[in-house]
């Protein structure tokens, strides 16, 4: 997970800081920042949250639950009003549409 968490903060962090579209760019890179000074564990951002809480996904029904819970987090936060309009989720990919990495669908 440690790994996992890693690659994928670095990944993101660089998507947000060279996307010109992203109108909240400097704002999410100074949220990074900010959170990665505070955290001793940190080299420089902190894009995940600390902690692993691992929930085994045994069946259909509880993987659909936690995929929509993902895809409703930039809604609950109020940076989109629906899933599939936040350009960083799969949300968009699941309704039909492109996103910006390729994804293997569940």
């Amino acid at each position: 997970m440690r790994d996992l968490k890693k690659y994928t903060s670095r990944q993101l962090y660089q998507l947000i800081e060279n996307d010109p579209r992203e109108s909240r760019k400097s704002w999410m890179m100074w949220l990074c920042q900010s959170d990665g000074k505070r955290n001793s564990n940190n080299e420089f951002i902190q894009f995940w949250q600390q902690g692993n809480h691992a929930v085994e996904l045994s069946t259909n029904n509880m993987l659909d639950q936690r995929l929509d819970y993902l895809h409703q987090n930039p809604v609950k936060a109020g940076l989109v009003y629906e899933p599939h309009h936040y350009v960083y989720s799969s949300a968009i990919i699941y309704a039909g549409g492109q996103g910006l990495l390729d994804i293997e669908m569940i």
